[in-house]
């Protein structure tokens, strides 16, 4: 048996920290069951004639039992949630994926489905003794289309190697996540994840042209058009779109890719407050129009923690606040040009206090590793309390320091960042180590404010095992139960995703 002292467990939490992007832990995090008092529902647990039909299936390599080898697949990165899981499977085809589940589903074995696991609700991890079923193997591209843009893939591809790909043919993936280096388009799909240029390509849901899924029974749904027309019934691709793999498992995704920009120019500014911010936001649509592509906001706090914890520089001074904008355009001249002027006339105006503009690979990429790593950077100094959520944009940064008050001297940091061009903020509390009074103090509390201004509890990382029992913060009973309804008519007997986005009754 592994001792937790002795345990290292290493997780590649964004392609932006490159060589840095690895974070250990000396200890194991406490068993979700315990640690939220859950029971365990009445399922089969795993027996040694599973696990040998398992191998009958997959055979031998692709069946990890060793309680040393599971382990890792039993956690998640940000190392709040501990499942219990005997045995993770690794199917190569939609095929096996399909065994699987009817076996599952037949002996009433719970299942796990995961993809990269860079979830941050713990959606992607067993509570007890699921059966974890990765996608890792499944990571085969087949087939890019590059007059219409539509590619086709397995669900196990990793994000950032598609959009490599994609840019062989002059595209590019519609959506860019921090965690892109490590995440699977099938998670990306089944949580519907935003990314940071929703404001340019829009939401994920919209970028889908169809899909492949495989149900608890089984039955293997084929949804993989690649029409951007198709309006024949219900759009049944949707359903899988953003549910987190509690309706089916997607095994193959067609996704539309945009051309790629011939120009892209990064700017990042130092701002006096908020307020400015929107100013500034109103400004760039109108000054940058279309070819606006991200408009990212991140407090004093976020920005300088992230700097010192992970010795990345920062390119301008210290400011209250920073804002960082991105264009996608078709010609570098022109859209530098414009960039430079709307950040000459907003120093003027002094909406911006100081900034720097670059469209060189090496200094953008040094901007945006700032940015993409503050979800990481508080990990260095304690436990992080992650909250993304929806606020309409004139209460955006409210709630910050309102929990900056309310935690006092309990927190080590509470920092504010975002996507101010969708609504979404992420706020980050970082505290010595987890405590039920700082989760007590922290929730509903937060949930319970977004609420008040019409918000959501969760913008793109999912409802997973952490919000569930909150959820109807932003779903009023009806559409719960339609949930319910659409979860017992899939999964009949509940075995995909258990303890997952569905509140218990």
């Amino acid at each position: 048996m592994i001792s937790p002292i002795r345990l290292v467990l290493v997780t590649a939490f964004s392609n932006n920290l490159r060589g840095r992007a690895k974070y250990a832990t000396q200890a194991l995090p406490q068993l979700s069951s315990e640690k939220y008092d859950v029971k365990r529902k009445n399922f089969a647990k795993l027996q040694t004639k599973d696990v040998e039909h398992f191998k009958y299936l997959l055979g031998d390599e692709r069946v990890l039992t060793d309680e040393t080898d599971v382990l890792p697949f039993n956690i998640d990165w940000i190392k709040n949630c501990r499942g219990q899981s005997q045995v993770v499977l690794k199917p190569k085809t939609t095929e096996e994926v399909s065994k699987i589940l009817t076996y599952c589903n037949d002996r009433k074995l719970a299942v796990c489905p995961q993809g990269g696991n860079t979830g941050l609700v713990g959606g992607s991890v067993p509570v007890f003794d699921e059966v974890i079923v990765n996608m890792m193997l499944m990571n085969k591209v087949i087939s890019i289309d590059d007059i219409s843009g539509a590619l086709i893939c397995e669900a196990g591809c990793i994000l950032e190697s598609l959009d490599n790909m994609a840019r062989d043919h002059q595209l590019i993936m519609p959506l860019d996540l921090g965690a892109k280096g490590t995440c699977q388009i099938g998670g990306n799909v089944s949580t519907n994840a935003g990314g940071l240029r929703l404001l340019r390509y829009g939401n994920l849901h919209g970028s889908i042209l169809g899909l492949e899924a495989v149900k608890a029974d089984g039955t293997v749904i084929d949804c993989l058009k690649t029409l951007k027309k198709d309006n024949t019934g219900y759009h049944l691709k949707h359903l899988f779109i953003g549910s987190e793999g509690t309706l089916g498992l997607v095994t193959k995704v067609a996704i539309h890719c945009p051309v790629l920009p011939k120009a892209v120019t990064v700017g990042f500014f130092g701002v006096e407050n908020f307020e400015n911010i929107l100013k500034l936001y109103r400004s760039a649509k109108s000054s940058l129009g279309e070819i606006l592509s991200a408009f990212e906001m991140a407090d004093y706090e976020s920005i300088s923690n992230t700097s010192k914890n992970l010795n990345l520089p920062n390119p301008i001074s210290d400011y209250p606040f920073y804002v960082l904008v991105e264009t996608h355009g078709s010609n570098e001249a022109h859209d530098e040009e414009k960039l430079t002027k709307f950040l000459t006339k907003e120093m003027e105006s002094g909406l911006i206090l100081d900034g720097t503009v670059s469209s060189e690979p090496k200094k953008m990429q040094t901007i945006w590793n700032l940015r993409e790593s503050i979800a990481g950077a508080g990990l260095v100094k304690g436990y992080v309390f992650k909250y993304d959520v929806s606020i309409p944009q004139k209460f955006y940064y409210d709630l910050v320091p309102v929990l900056r008050k309310r935690m006092g001297d309990k927190a080590v940091t509470v920092c504010g960042y975002g996507h101010v061009g969708d609504g979404n903020i992420h706020i980050n509390i970082t505290v010595p180590e987890y405590t039920k009074e700082a989760s007590s103090i922290l929730e509903p509390f937060i949930f319970e404010e977004v609420a008040k201004v019409q918000g959501s509890i969760s913008a793109e990382h999912g409802v997973g095992f952490r919000k569930p029992h909150y959820i109807h913060y932003s779903k009023d009973k009806t559409a719960l139960q339609l949930m319910r309804d659409l979860k017992q008519l899939m999964d009949p007997n509940g075995i995909l995703n258990p303890y997952k986005v569905l509140p218990e009754i």
